[in-house]
């Protein structure tokens, strides 16, 4: 009996990417077999990003699509527009920046559909590679969130994130900025998932500004945003 294909959908938000769009479509092109579906969010860049993908995949006959959304109502909602028009068994995200290797989430799936039990299993990268202060910052946030919320969680922010479809029920809390990284762990984490954690290397990005925790400025309000939801989902937890 031939055993049935594990399909795996995998969505890319990117804001203002264009300059890494083509390194980051040759490598998806390069691996592409390895997926049932390539999702790339234009959410709501103001530059030319969606032009660029469009121009880089007009001539290839591959699985990657593009959903252009016209605001950007932040991270973690572009991401959930892009699980709205996700169809594989398998499902994952990673960012844009090419910080983190899309080889490294075809690896990762390989990893995860090994587990017997991964529909109940959510994984999650692991960064390699950082340097002293970002590692420190890592563990300093995973540390207050764990304590927090009274379950054990590390690397909140690490890429990719990859689940079974039927996670998909849990999410329809989800918060729209970067929190929903957090969400996501806490959410597998209180209905008895198993956190599976696979090595990736993290790069520096090359090209356009980080988004997320990438600068001081950024890791501050990165804390400030963390914290407020933290402070939402106690107030759940106590009703």
């Amino acid at each position: 009996m031939i055993p049935k294909k594990i399909n795996l959908s995998l969505i890319i938000p990117c804001f203002n990417e264009s300059e890494n769009l083509p390194i980051l479509i040759k490598n998806l092109l390069e691996i592409e077999s390895e997926f049932y579906e390539i999702i790339l969010v234009n959410n709501g860049s103001t530059d030319n990003t969606n032009s660029v993908a469009n121009d880089l995949i007009k001539n290839e006959n591959s699985c990657i699509k593009i959903l252009d959304l016209p605001k950007n109502n932040g991270y973690g909602y572009g991401i959930k527009a892009g699980l709205q028009k996700a169809s594989g068994e398998i499902i994952a995200w990673t960012h844009a920046d090419l910080q983190t290797d899309p080889k490294d989430v075809a690896k990762a799936f390989q990893f995860y559909i090994k587990n017997k039990n991964y529909k109940k299993c959510l994984l999650k990268g692991k960064r390699i590679g950082r340097g002293f202060f970002d590692n420190l910052f890592t563990l300093g946030m995973g540390v207050i969130s764990s304590i927090a919320l009274n379950i054990r969680l590390s690397d909140i922010n690490a890429q990719p994130k990859m689940f079974h479809s039927s996670f998909l029920k849990n999410i329809n809390d989800a918060p729209d900025d970067f929190s929903l990284d957090l969400f996501m762990l806490y959410e597998a984490v209180t209905n008895n998932y198993s956190i599976l954690e696979y090595p990736v290397h993290f790069s520096n990005r090359i090209f356009g500004d980080a988004k997320g925790g990438g600068t001081f400025l950024g890791k501050f309000r990165l804390i400030v945003r963390t914290f407020s939801y933290i402070k939402r989902l106690r107030g759940n937890i106590k009703r």
